[in-house]
């Protein structure tokens, strides 16, 4: 038997992104996966196709057609495609889409001749293959009046009440039985070329595909207690499979048989059963990441119609291993039918004794069904409140289901009846088993989901600045909200970083997607503003900086990584305020730009150019400047806040502007009037909200000298210096001042081109020395030896002063140094 030619699929996530690529993808349309993966999946339609319209009703979940796609080289092709929607058991929703092209180019149907079933249409320019005549058995001798042996076999295993299927050496499927086809919901024409883990992503699929992979190793059959566990309450549910080798004449292996085997109580006869079943009464369960309501969405599904009461109890601690003795349980969700007195626990958890059914089903993993007036429950009605407290309800049957997923037991699950006087069934204990199956990966699922989050939290609120620096310039107030969807906390950020000359910096961003992976690449980012900040950078070309590095991150992960949180698409708004010109200058790399309220109540946004989202690479960012009023509020956000549910662009901005039309107004209370206005609903994706009032640095706290270009001019500036210094009332710094400006202005001199400027700053906190000259080249510090005339000046500044520091212009450097006042 030839094994199939890889099938071409792709798997695409709900917002249209590329997340998987298959080989056979790849023969197809001349992709690679590096190529394609993290991109929109609308780049694959052929030219004048538009994207697939939504249909009025929601999407079904299998889809099939033809779609018009383009080749990379740039030709396009008509393709059969089967869509099918499935979620993963992680949770993410996504669309696996196959097209068996690529193996009928490569062989036909992609079944040799002699494979294929007798009587049926051969493809064209190939021989059919005869069936041979009634009666014909192996041997070839006809027996008349009676099918062939090969006709017995195909009737076999269509018509077999067990589900059977072939997969290749690759575990690819290469046929699949009538009975397999209603168990999974799908024909054979779309389950051909796939694994069984593309079929059903199921950790039961796993485990069966990797027994299949033990026959195929060792050639013996195998069995598994459970396999092929299909979505839903169906019930092919937890039936028991055979795993066989299939071997050619020689003995060699050429595919393996799975026969999952059929029940002999089939079909059901519970008529509540049933008609449960029809309604799937755990479509209710795990409907959020909430632990405790998905523990009540199992009550609530029991009751009452599988159980007369039931109630859930879960280990404070996951346990990833079998528990060998009686473990701490805390009753989280309770229901009964009528309402009657609550079972004892809550809040405390509660250890019950070893010989308790609740420690037994955890213990041994397996669900069972007791009467209350079992003998062997007699120790345990005697010592345990538990079995008191279910005497005096008059239970008379009760069950107990483990709550297992993933490898972790989470807890268990208890059922009663005492108004049906029936007890509980084997049937019953099937669906009490697939219900709490169903609410144990939702439990599992949320307190994966509270842990990635908080986790996720703690980085981001660590990566965040906990307390503003100390500045001249602006009064400023943040504000940081995640967002309260699933999507979980993503990588909005922003920053406030002093620089030299009372200047200040200003940072706002937002990176793509969200989770842990996002959160780290904010922090690389925010670190490499920092950095570029240091340095004195304009914010033109600090974002082509930043560019450059998004571009080299989204280079390095994409070929170790499928997650498309590389930095490609983040946005950031950069700006330097000079309280001294009381300029603001402003560049943006696809951030909304910023808004401004003079203090008269004039709301605008400022003219700053709009330039591309970072990682692009090769397109320029544009600074604007833009002087701006002393009290003049300033508003940097993030594009959360302007997207909130069921309210337009226009509305939201009115809203905002009306906000921040109130000069007079806190900067505290500003945000929260902003936050509380534009949000009605939790936001859906995360805000950063920066909020600054500009301050002005008054004229006569700076002194600016312009110097002529002579050595003697050395003691006119120390002269000016000292007088400039006792006049602010700093006469302890005076030495100091005095040694730092004879060494700036000799070097300005003997290294630097005249003009050359002088210049004192003095601030609440700090005083800062400037010396500023019109040539590039810049001073570094070094240690000088022994016998060295010079090499000593920068390095006696460096010990004297707190920083110090070089910035350039385009036709000038500024030497600066920054002074603590005590």
């Amino acid at each position: 038997m030839r094994p199939l030619p890889s099938p071409a699929t792709a798997v695409i996530s709900e917002q249209g992104v590329v997340t998987g690529w298959s080989e056979g993808a790849r023969r197809l349309l001349g992709y690679a996966p590096a190529e394609i993966m993290g991109r929109p999946a609308a780049r694959l339609l052929a030219h004048g196709a538009g994207p697939v319209a939504p249909p009025e009703a929601p999407w079904p979940a299998d889809l099939a057609g033809t779609l018009a796609l383009r080749h990379r080289d740039g030709h396009d092709l008509t393709l059969p495609l089967n869509a099918t929607r499935r979620t993963t058991t992680s949770g993410v929703t996504e669309w696996l889409v196959t097209s068996t092209a690529a193996a009928e180019e490569d062989a036909g149907t992609g079944v040799a001749p002699q494979d294929r079933a007798p009587g049926t249409r051969a493809p064209e320019g190939e021989a059919p293959v005869e069936a041979p005549g009634p009666g014909t058995p192996a041997g070839g001798t006809p027996l008349p009046g009676l099918p062939t042996d090969e006709t017995l076999g195909a009737w076999a295993f269509a018509q077999s009440p067990c589900l059977l299927a072939v997969f290749d050496t690759e575990l690819r499927l290469l046929r699949a039985n009538a009975a397999m086809e209603r168990a999974l919901s799908l024909p054979q024409a779309r389950m051909r070329g796939l694994r069984l883990t593309d079929i059903v992503p199921d950790p039961v699929s796993e485990e069966t595909e990797r027994t299949m992979g033990l026959v195929l190793r060792s050639g013996r059959p195998q069995h598994t207690p459970t396999a092929l566990r299909p979505t839903g309450n169906s019930s092919e549910a937890g039936r028991p499979a055979t795993a066989t080798a299939l071997t050619d004449d020689d003995g060699g292996i050429r595919a393996v048989c799975l026969a999952v085997h059929a029940r002999a109580e089939e079909p059901d006869h519970n008529l509540t059963r049933q008609r449960m079943l029809r309604e799937d009464p755990g479509a209710g369960i795990g409907t959020t990441l909430d632990l405790e309501r998905t523990a009540q969405e199992l009550t609530d599904a029991a009751v009452p119609r599988l159980a007369d009461a039931a109630a859930v109890d879960l280990c404070e601690i996951p346990r990833h291993s079998r528990p060998t003795g009686p473990l701490p349980l805390r009753r989280t969700a309770y229901r009964s039918h009528p309402p009657g007195t609550p079972p004892p626990g809550g809040e405390e958890p509660v250890t019950h004794p070893a010989h308790s059914p609740l420690t037994q089903c955890l213990t041994t993993g397996r669900s069972a069904v007791y009467r209350m007036d079992d003998p062997s429950l007699g120790q345990w009605r005697a010592t345990d409140p538990e079995a008191a407290w279910l005497d005096q309800a008059g239970t008379h049957t009760i069950m107990v289901v483990p709550m297992v997923t993933a490898g972790s037991t989470l807890g268990v699950a208890l059922f009663t009846r005492h108004r049906n006087p029936q007890p509980f069934t084997p049937d019953d204990l099937q669906l009490a088993e697939q219900l709490t199956h169903r609410a144990a990966t939702g439990i599992h699922n949320a307190r994966r989901f509270t842990r990635e989050r908080t986790t996720t939290m703690t980085l981001q609120r660590s990566l965040l600045p906990h307390t503003l620096p100390d500045q001249p310039a602006l009064d400023i107030a943040t504000r940081y909200l995640p967002a309260g969807t699933e999507a979980g906390v993503g990588g909005d950020w922003f920053d406030v970083i002093p620089l030299s000359g009372a200047r200040v910096a200003l940072a706002v961003g937002d990176v793509v997607g969200h989770g842990i992976r996002a959160s780290a690449t904010m922090g690389r980012l925010r670190t490499a503003v920092r950095t570029l900040a240091d340095v004195d950078l304009p914010p033109d070309e600090l974002l082509t900086r930043l560019d450059d590095l998004v571009l080299h991150l989204s280079t390095d992960e994409s070929s170790t990584s499928t997650d498309i949180t590389t930095g490609i698409g983040t946005t950031c708004l950069y700006a330097i305020y000079d309280p001294i010109s009381r300029e603001l200058t402003h560049a943006r790399a696809g951030h909304p730009p910023p808004a401004a309220a003079t203090p008269d109540g004039d709301v605008y946004f400022l003219d700053t150019p709009a330039g591309p989202p970072l990682g692009l690479g090769g397109l320029p960012f544009e600074t604007s400047t833009t002087t701006l009023d002393e009290g003049t509020l300033l508003a940097f956000y993030t594009n959360g806040l302007l997207n909130p549910r069921e309210t337009d662009l226009d509305q939201t901005l009115d809203t905002l502007f009306t906000a921040l039309a109130r000069p007079s107004a806190g900067l505290e209370t500003t945000c929260d009037r902003i936050l509380t206005t534009l949000l009605t609903h939790p936001p859906t994706d995360d805000i950063a909200l920066l909020i600054a009032r500009t301050k002005t640095l008054r004229p006569q706290r700076v002194a600016t000298w312009t110097l002529p270009h002579d050595p003697a001019v050395v003691t006119e500036a120390r002269h000016r210096t000292t007088e400039r210094l006792t006049g602010w009332g700093l006469v302890e710094a005076v030495f100091i001042t005095e040694l730092i400006v004879s060494e700036l202005v000799t070097n300005a001199i003997r290294y630097g081109k005249p003009p050359i400027q002088l210049r004192l700053i003095h601030t609440d906190t700090t005083l800062t020395t400037e010396v500023t000259d019109h040539s590039s080249t810049s001073p570094h510090l070094r240690h000088a030896h022994t016998y060295d005339e010079n090499g000593r000046g920068l390095y006696l500044i460096a010990q004297l002063t707190q920083r110090w520091g070089t910035r350039h212009t385009p036709t000038s450097k500024t030497i600066w140094t920054e002074q603590t006042l005590m």
